[in-house]
């Protein structure tokens, strides 16, 4: 399907489809994998033409019940971007994989960031070396987004700094609700950017920062929840790659194993698709260790930062983390 694809739809006349273009709904995919009430609450249309438009994107999507066997052929389509380092790309089954999301967990200064800019540079390669071909959206909430550390790896790397700086579109968010609107926009930016790789670094933050107290938890879980699964149905429905980064909280009360536990709590563990935990190594080394996935088996990747982003550290194993 094109952008200008929405008069397809059954139900779908020009005026109807200005209306959701204005709400951002600018393909068949965005409309058929958003909610019909989200829908009618964005485009101004009555609940009962949002139900029947969704459904028929829906059946114009083929978005039913398939066999198993359909399902593998179109999970052929699924891409991976390397990440740099190849024995981290070894334990994510080949890099990042598009159709899902990738959550890189750990404290400050483990190496979120430099993953997820050494990804904004290697997504804009062909194919054949790794890449996805496409651009990148960078929404960052810690003011931690450096176009200068992008330039330094890309030339590091023998790119075109200026050119790699040119696919990252990049957006700064201020509160949790300007992150929120800056992720409905995905739905109409990224098919307009050709991105294929979208990065939230960090997802958690402002939700931290703003809901205060367990009078506010279940509001703050509940709205984490609803924007993590709009970024899944965004990768979903595009095949693109989705890439979020989240902190840990340390357990006073705990004595024994590691205190430190990722934020977000079940919401956040049931929404992701693969959960990467990073933690330091010795002699400045990292270490990723996957903790959850639906097929990825746990294991662990050594890996160091470097003028090139991150890329393999020396040695056959992983070093023990310190403690």
């Amino acid at each position: 399907m094109a952008i200008d694809d929405l008069e397809r739809v059954k139900g779908v006349g020009s005026a109807t489809a200005s209306k959701l273009r204005a709400a951002g709904l600018t393909t068949v995919e965005a409309l058929a994998v958003t909610p019909a009430r989200e829908v009618a609450e964005r485009s101004g249309l009555s609940e009962e033409i949002a139900f029947r438009i969704c459904d028929e994107a829906r059946r114009l999507m083929r978005f039913g019940f398939i066999k198993a066997a359909d399902l593998w052929e179109k999970r052929k389509s699924m891409l991976r971007c390397t990440t740099g380092s190849r024995r981290l790309d070894e334990i994510l089954g080949g890099g990042v994989e598009t159709q899902a999301i990738t959550e890189l967990i750990g404290d400050y200064g483990v190496g979120k960031t430099q993953i997820c800019m050494t990804l904004s540079v290697m997504a804009q390669l062909p194919r054949e070396k790794g890449g996805l071909e496409g651009n990148v959206v960078y929404i960052d909430t810690e003011g931690t987004f450096s176009p200068e550390r992008i330039y330094q790896i890309a030339v590091s790397r023998g790119l075109d700094g200026e050119s790699i700086l040119g696919g990252i579109i990049m957006a700064r968010a201020y509160t949790s609700d300007h992150q929120c609107l800056l992720i409905d926009h995905l739905f109409k930016k990224c098919p307009e950017e050709n991105a294929r790789l979208v990065v939230v670094d960090s997802m958690i933050s402002h939700f931290r920062g703003e809901y205060i107290g367990r009078d506010e938890l279940s509001q703050r879980q509940q709205k984490l929840n609803q924007y993590l699964h709009k970024l899944l149905r965004l990768s979903e429905a595009y095949n693109l790659a989705v890439v979020i980064t989240n902190q840990v909280q340390a357990n006073p009360a705990q004595f024994f194993g590691n205190p430190e536990q990722p934020t977000g709590g079940h919401v956040m563990a049931h929404a992701c698709t693969h959960r990467v935990r990073l933690r330091r190594g010795k002699g400045g080394t990292r270490v990723a260790t996957i903790i959850d996935s639906p097929y990825l088996p746990e294991s662990k990747a050594a890996f160091r930062i470097t003028e090139r982003g991150i890329e393999d550290s020396e040695g056959e194993a992983p070093e023990d983390e310190e403690e």
